[in-house]
């Protein structure tokens, strides 16, 4: 019987708090509950975020001005730090990770996808956790994903991933503010429904991620209409990921 795989995408806003310093104990539970998948033969591949706010971290403000610039220099000083907090936790659970780093191009039919598939196939059948994420330092323009929400999305058709899990900073899809008392959490969404009108516009700094709930949706149902089951969820709340694949109601979830 095959094992069942499911891609899980973590965001900047999960992972660090109100400061945008990066939380260790969340890495840590996050792993935690990768470990505890792989024991009941579900393989996950992770798509983490958290690059350019680990960079910015680090080097603080710099002189350069343009800002996709910047991004590139805070992504190549953070993308080598996110890997030493991954390896570390991984290797306390006895578990093996590797860094896979991606343009949108490599996902174009042909050669490079073929390499793409291969790549992520020989990891899993070796029992290792690919970590997924832009490879912000040499990415253009138009080949740049919109964000890692979509990463994940093309990650999870590439591997035919039975579901994926968009970790957030929210509990899921709300029908007005989420902090509204009048707001009320979609359980279940179908890809046909107008829920794109609860959408709330948010800002956000340099660093802290490009996905946003429009984005999210779109992908969701995208991804759904693909027959992958896709979720939104709180990142933070414990054992999310458990409970999504226990069947529990946790989060908001997105079906064809």
């Amino acid at each position: 019987m095959e094992k069942k795989r499911i891609v899980v995408k973590v965001g900047t806003n999960v992972m660090t708090n109100k400061d945008n310093r990066i939380l260790g104990p969340v890495l840590k539970h996050l792993v935690e509950q990768i470990a505890t998948l792989y024991e009941e033969d579900v393989m996950v591949v992770l798509v983490s975020s958290g690059s350019a706010i680990a960079g910015k971290e680090v080097l603080g403000d710099v002189d350069i001005e343009d800002a996709s610039k910047r991004r590139q220099v805070f992504s190549a000083v953070g993308q080598p730090r996110m890997m030493r907090h991954y390896y570390s936790i991984f290797h306390d659970y006895g578990m093996r990770c590797a860094q896979v780093l991606a343009t949108k191009r490599d996902f174009s039919p042909g050669i490079h996808r073929e390499n793409m598939i291969n790549c992520y196939e020989s990891l899993l059948s070796e029992g290792i956790i690919p970590i997924a994420n832009e490879d912000d330092a040499v990415s253009v323009t138009m080949s740049m994903f919109s964000d890692n929400d979509e990463l994940a999305s093309l990650v999870a058709e590439l591997i035919k991933a039975d579901s994926l899990i968009i970790l957030s900073d929210t509990d899921g899809l709300y029908t007005g503010h989420p902090e509204d008392d009048e707001s009320e959490k979609l359980n279940k969404v179908q890809v046909d429904e107008n829920v794109e009108k609860y959408v709330q516009e948010s800002g956000k700094g340099e660093g802290e991620g490009r996905g946003g709930m429009e984005s999210k949706i779109k992908i969701a149902k995208g991804t759904a209409a693909k027959d992958i089951t896709t979720y939104i969820a709180n990142g933070k709340q414990r054992n999310v990921i458990l409970d999504i694949v226990a069947g529990k109601p946790v989060g908001t979830k997105f079906t064809a």
